[in-house]
Order: structure tokens, then C-alpha cells, then sequence
């Protein structure tokens, strides 16, 4: 140690000097009060009555004017004797030892001090019974004080840390990124019930409104943050077992409205909370997907078949999961979820998705618009995903590790026109309206024998079903105005604006107020 610091008074030095001074003091105080009761117990026939009550004033006198020369000198003492600056490097025997001769040294110096300013003056001094038994009793707790400190860190506190992890691996904690919208809202309240601890990271773009039933909920810690900052990917990472990563601008006309806004949050945020959980030791880490990276194609589709999808929305979820299945090693568990177009409600619910669409124009409107028709699409209830990821989270690593699950159900296959007689069938009043052509080039029916035969995955809700929800809702009032824009991510996003999320915000805001100071 430099000679420069020997004399720096850090904050915790400070703290342990006061907690010096303070076991001086009592031992003085405990020294002196025995002294006196001795006293009053054994010698109390040679006073006169009162003189006992003199005696207590006159040992209160000398505590106020030899207390602090005794703590001062022993402060001094203390520190010149390393306790402070060199105290962390003493161990076990040899520690005690420098204490205990730290203790003995400022005594001995304070009894020399005292006698050479005060004379023979008995009456000034602390009485030599009484100054003993003030060093024997600040030995004690000096030394026992340094000797607890070192068992409670080499013992209790490693016990209680150990109980502590123990507590948190049995709680099951689970980071959501993007948690608070479609999926995210229907899938946290089971994670909750399921007994685990949820930490959501969202920036709450769309408000947080959809998490209001259970946001209060003991379980869930909840970090309003945007995901492609770092320093809130840190945050939210820490302690997690898990990751399951939703946040995604989702859809291809919402990606459509800035291209490198969708790249940067779909793709190069994606890689960048991967490359975080697996720093930070997270083992397990689920990617939602999409069965939009299929594209165009005539054939029955599984995990295995050629991808080749056909909009931005598909090539950036591509990507992602072809970077997250490069990260995989023996420590760092990859699963991607390749989602069926989804329908139903959820605590934020969408009218961008064909099934909620044509329920609700069929029901508020009178009409079934649909264009083109013949396109292939697989199905599945919000809820149904929001359970998929909730059963790859509790299946046995080995089996998801680095897999690929198609998340849906081989009987809710359908083309768009197929849809649209579902939902007129529920609301025969609506016309049935087919016109040529919708400009998206998407068709593709898919498999899901994977996620049925090797994690018991079957969907609870059918799109008749969800087409049911969807009219009920309606009708009891609780969707109003289908066409309002938090219900539709490209109108939402048109009407905000995307430069105002955009990764550098914060510097055109500085720009921005630094130009109108």
C-alpha cells in the first residue's frame, strides 16, 4: 500500500473508528458503573448519607473528562496500528493478537498521559480498578467484535447466500422481453400461476393497460425499458433462469413502415439480449418466431423443410433464429417457436390478424371482405401459444435444446376463404364478400407433429371457438371499435410515428434542445 494511503479516511473506515469509539465509551461507562456499585455494596458504611449520591456525580464528572482523551489516544493508536488500512490482511491468531496489544498500548499510554497532566490528583483520575476493568472489557469487545466479523463472513454469510440461491432456484425466475403485448399479456398471468417469479422488460409502447389484471401480482417485477439498450438488458438479466424473448415489431405491414427500424429491433436487438443472457450464465433462452419464414409454398411443411419467406417480417425472425442456434453450446440453450397466425383475445388484443378482423367487420359491419382467398394459413389461439412457451419452459433441456417447434395444430389448417365461411356460419346476416387478389404472396400449410409428439403439445381452442370469443366481446361491450389503432400495429405505429423509438432518440432529443437553449 502506497504511503499516500495510509492516511485516506475512506467511508468505511470511518464507520469502524465510530463503531471503535463507540465500544470504548461503553466499556468506560460498564467499568465505571461497577465501580461505583462495588462501592455503594461493600464500603457504603464509611459514607455519610448523600455521599454515595456525590461519589455517582463525581464518577460521572470523570467519564465526561476522561472519556474522550481515552478514546482519542486509542482511536490514534488504533489506527496507526493498521487496524483501519491493513486490518483486511490479518488473519485468524495473528489478528487478535495486534488488537488485543492495539488495546493494551493506548491503555497504558492513556494512564501515562493522564498522571503526567493531572498529577497525583486522585480525584481527576479514573480509579486504577476501574480503568483495568475498562481495558478487560474493551479487549472483549474489540476482539470478539473482529472475530464474529471474520465467522460471519467466512461461515454465516456464505450459509445465508447459499440459502438465498437455494430460495431464488427454487422460485423459478423467468425474464419476458416484450411481455406486455399479444402473446405476452395472455402468457405472463400463467407463468404466475405456475409458481415462478416473472421479471417483464417492455417499454410499455402501447401502454400498460394489457398487464393492469395482475400487474400488482408479488411475482412480477416489472421494467419499463427498451430492450435494445443495454444497460436495461443488464438490469433486467440479472438472477433470471430463463429468457423468454417476444419483443419484435410484428407483422409485415408494421415492419414495412421503416425497414431499419425493423432490422435494428427484430434482428440486432434479438442478438444483442442473447449475447447478454449467455454472458450473464442464463441458460435457457426461447425465441418467438413465426411460420411466416415458410413463404410461398404448395406442400405440407415441418421444422425441417426449406424456408424462403417473402417479407421483411420473415427474413429479419429468419435471421434471428439462425444467430441464436449459432450461440448454442453445453451451457447456452437455444428453442425457437415458429407461431401459426394467431387469433383471440388477450389483454391487448389485435383486429390486424385475419380471424379477430372478419369476427369483428362480420359482426359490427355486416360484411366478410376477403381478397384472393385460396392462400394457406395454420391457426392457433393466443392463448394455445402463450401455453406452448410455457410447456418448452418446463420441458427437460435435452429435448428443446437447440430445437425448432412449429406451434399450432395440423387440424387448423385453412386457406383465408375457408376462414371467412367459419365466421359467416357464426353471423349468417353478414354478406360474404370474395375478391381477386390481396397483393400477399404468403401460402403455406404447416406441420406440427413435432411439438405434439415430443412435448404433448395439443391446442384447447379451435377458430370456431375463437371466432366465438371474438362475437361475445362484441357483444357484451367489451370491444367497442375494432378499428381503433392500439388494436392494429401498423395503425398504431402510423399514427405515433416510429422516429420517436427510434435507437437514437435520445440524441436528436439533446440536438433538439441543445439548438432551441
Amino acid at each position: 500500500m502506497r504511503t499516500t494511503d495510509r492516511f485516506h479516511l475512506t467511508p468505511g473506515m470511518i464507520v469502524r473508528m465510530v463503531a471503535d469509539a463507540a465500544m470504548i465509551q461503553v466499556a468506560l461507562i460498564v467499568a465505571l458503573t461497577v465501580r461505583w456499585m462495588f462501592t455503594a455494596s461493600f464500603q457504603g458504611q464509611d459514607y455519610q448519607p448523600g455521599e454515595l449520591a456525590d461519589l455517582a456525580q463525581r464518577y460521572l464528572g470523570i467519564y465526561c473528562d476522561r472519556a474522550w482523551p481515552l478514546t482519542l489516544i486509542s482511536l490514534v493508536v488504533f489506527y496507526l496500528s493498521g487496524f483501519y488500512t491493513y486490518g483486511r490482511f490479518y488473519q485468524g491468531r495473528y489478528k487478535a493478537l495486534v488488537v488485543a496489544q492495539a488495546i493494551s498500548q493506548s491503555y497504558i499510554l492513556y494512564a501515562f498521559v493522564s498522571y503526567f497532566f493531572s498529577g497525583a490528583d486522585a480525584a481527576r483520575q479514573i480509579p486504577r480498578s476501574a480503568l483495568i476493568l475498562a481495558w478487560g472489557i474493551s479487549l472483549g469487545l474489540l476482539v470478539g467484535s473482529r472475530v464474529w466479523a471474520r465467522l460471519y463472513e467466512k461461515i454465516v454469510r456464505p450459509e445465508h447466500e447459499a440459502r438465498a440461491k437455494a430460495k431464488r432456484a427454487g422460485e423459478r425466475r423467468v425474464l419476458v422481453v416484450g411481455g406486455a403485448g399479444y402473446i405476452g399479456s395472455a402468457l405472463l398471468p400463467m407463468l404466475l400461476d405456475r409458481g415462478y417469479h416473472v421479471r417483464l422488460l417492455d417499454m410499455m409502447f402501447f401502454g400498460d393497460e394489457p398487464i393492469q389484471s395482475f400487474v400488482d401480482h408479488p411475482n412480477l417485477e416489472v421494467i419499463r425499458g427498451d430492450f435494445r439498450h443495454v444497460e436495461c438488458v443488464v438490469q433486467a438479466m440479472h438472477d433470471v433462469d430463463s429468457v423468454i424473448h417476444l419483443g419484435a415489431i410484428v407483422g409485415d405491414p408494421a415492419c414495412n413502415l421503416d425497414e431499419d427500424l425493423t432490422i435494428d429491433i427484430n434482428l440486432s436487438a434479438t442478438r444483442m439480449v442473447a449475447e447478454l443472457a449467455k454472458a450473464a450464465g442464463v441458460e435457457q433462452f426461447i425465441f418467438a418466431s413465426t411460420c411466416s419464414v415458410y413463404g410461398a409454398c404448395d406442400e405440407m411443411l415441418d421444422e425441417r423443410s426449406f424456408v424462403r419467406p417473402v417479407s421483411l417480417y420473415g427474413h429479419t425472425k429468419l435471421a434471428s433464429e439462425q444467430v441464436l442456434r449459432k450461440m448454442a453450446n453445453s451451457r447456452f440453450h437455444p428453442t425457437i417457436v415458429r407461431f401459426a397466425t394467431i387469433y383471440g383475445l388477450s389483454g391487448r388484443t389485435r383486429f390486424d390478424l385475419v380471424v379477430n378482423l372478419l369476427s369483428a367487420k362480420a359482426k359490427i359491419d355486416g360484411e366478410i371482405t376477403i381478397h384472393g382467398g385460396d392462400q394457406w394459413r395454420p391457426f392457433v389461439h393466443v392463448e394455445d401459444a402463450a401455453r406452448a412457451l410455457a410447456i418448452v419452459l418446463e420441458a427437460p433441456r435435452a429435448v428443446v435444446s437447440n430445437e425448432i417447434f412449429n406451434v399450432g395444430s395440423n387440424d387448423q389448417n385453412y386457406t383465408i376463404e375457408q376462414i371467412g365461411q367459419i365466421v359467416h356460419e357464426q353471423v349468417v346476416s353478414a354478406e360474404l364478400i370474395v375478391s381477386d387478389g390481396d397483393g400477399d404472396h404468403r401460402n403455406y400449410r404447416v406441420d406440427f407433429s413435432k411439438i405434439r409428439n415430443h412435448l404433448g403439445f395439443r391446442p384447447r381452442w379451435s377458430v370456431e371457438q375463437g371466432v366465438q370469443q371474438v362475437l361475445e366481446a362484441i357483444a357484451s361491450g367489451e370491444i367497442v371499435d375494432y378499428q381503433e389503432p392500439r388494436y392494429s400495429n401498423v395503425k398504431f405505429l402510423s399514427n405515433e410515428g416510429t422516429e420517436h423509438i427510434a435507437r437514437d432518440r435520445w440524441a436528436r432529443q439533446l440536438i433538439e434542445d441543445l439548438a432551441s437553449g
